[in-house]
């Protein structure tokens, strides 16, 4: 049943990059850049663009993988990529209005240092930071450890971690800081609260060492979709991303997550749940099926297959199977690293029966939906998903930087602004305003 405007939690949408801006799959194109991992002056544009385009967040995925046979990323830009939180601090204050996400693991930081790196940024943001809280999807052996860490311990640990950051964002209220030269009163010191926590993985006193935050708080977003990762993003997810790519599934995902936050204390107003979507965009449909068949001219298809058999955990390598033959996946063991795009993509393909083409033609090597068209009809299918519960909003994966970037925002951006399902001017310089998702 679709529900009117009214009743709709605020339209959402974010721009996905990793720290090397393209996502890879066709990198090789004329018009990708491959330089941006080393120029941030390629991110400052993209922004500049974004803002224009009224998103309201970048979201910067990171991971600390151990490579160790570096031949298999030999032909991906896989591995030089940026510190999340350094260039995001740079496009702090290249930027105005776009919200600052960065990506901070729970399972090899300490909760101390993220706090005091995502208040800092809030600060020199000017209040649009934003904490992307993942446990970790593998890279123990860079953090002195033999292995991963086993995923349900990863989930406890981070229930507490996310309480200690937020709990010490809240050590020095906005006002303590007095600065008066002629008492020389420099703090007024009620205003300041010692944690003080100690609990199973933490024992943290505070407070926090930072200038107070502007946002109370930085939103918190998450990417879980596993049982404990569901439980996660109910209890502390802002925004949640997901990769869900059928409407009904987003729906019953949505539903699941709501009815879990319930238990928090939360609702719709607390959460906005972004499915990835990665957009191929031209005026009319026959363009837009050449700017895709482009797009795959340009794929390394078997490393394409391998980067989505690896990121899937498959336990079957897609590009040594048979060209003409559907693809089967009999027993796939559990995953300790990314359970729920495992799940996402053996349902799929159980379901589907796909050749490899047709996966090339579905998904990214990340596994997220691929769509083609006219501004119109990706905007149709965007509506359809947001005016029916399916999300409130999308998490946009340009399959090239920054022509892909363009598109967007040259034409699916007015059409949805045309249908008034996107604003066409900020409402604040602070992201939580812009979100409308209220203070916790």
């Amino acid at each position: 049943m679709i529900r009117s405007r009214k009743e709709q939690t605020p339209f959402a949408l974010g721009a996905y990059f990793t720290g090397g801006a393209t996502n890879g799959d066709a990198w090789r194109a004329p018009e990708e850049d491959t330089d941006a991992d080393i120029e941030f002056q390629r991110y400052s544009d993209y922004v500049a663009v974004l803002e224009k385009g009224r998103f309201d967040a970048i979201f910067l995925y990171d991971n600390v993988l151990p490579i160790p046979d570096p031949s298999l990323i030999a032909r991906t830009p896989t591995l030089a990529r940026w510190d999340t939180f350094t260039l995001l601090a740079a496009l702090a204050v290249t930027s105005s209005h776009i919200g600052l996400i960065g990506t901070a693991s729970t399972t090899f930081n300490e909760p101390y240092n993220i706090a005091r790196r995502v208040a800092s940024l809030d600060r020199l943001s000017g209040g649009r930071a934003g904490w992307n809280v993942v446990t970790a999807t593998g890279g123990g052996e860079n953090f002195n450890l033999a292995s991963h860490v086993d995923h349900e311990l990863r989930y406890e640990r981070a229930q507490e971690f996310v309480d200690v950051v937020k709990g010490l964002w809240k050590t020095v209220e906005p006002d303590a800081f007095i600065r008066d030269k002629r008492s020389g009163e420099w703090l007024n010191a009620t205003h300041v609260h010692p944690l003080n926590h100690k609990g199973r993985f933490f024992q943290v006193a505070g407070p926090l060492n930072a200038p107070p935050t502007i946002q109370r708080p930085p939103v918190v977003a998450q990417a879980g979709a596993s049982g404990p990762g569901k439980e996660l993003a109910a209890r502390i997810g802002e925004i949640i991303y997901t990769a869900e790519y059928d409407i009904n599934a987003g729906r019953d995902y949505r539903s699941d997550i709501l009815d879990r936050a319930v238990r928090y204390g939360r609702d719709d107003r607390h959460i906005r749940i972004l499915p990835g979507l990665a957009p191929i965009v031209a005026l009319t449909e026959s363009e837009a099926k050449a700017k895709f068949e482009h797009y795959l001219t340009y794929l390394d298809k078997a490393d394409i297959l391998r980067g989505l058999s690896f990121y899937a955990s498959l336990g079957t390598d897609l590009s040594k199977w048979p060209d003409d033959r559907p693809v089967e996946l009999h027993c796939v063991e559990e995953t300790n690293s990314h359970k729920s795009r495992q799940s996402l993509i053996v349902d799929w393909i159980r379901k589907t029966h796909p050749t490899k083409e047709d996966i090339l033609r579905t998904f990214t090597r990340g596994g997220h939906r691929l769509l083609v068209g006219t501004p119109a009809s990706i905007v149709d299918e965007m509506e359809e998903w947001y005016q029916t519960g399916a999300a409130d909003g999308f998490n946009i994966m340009f399959t090239s930087s920054p022509s892909g970037i363009n598109d967007f925002v040259e034409m699916v951006i007015p059409e949805l602004q045309r249908r008034k399902i996107m604003r066409s001017s900020y409402a604040s310089r602070n992201l939580r305003e812009n979100l409308i998702i209220p203070p916790t």
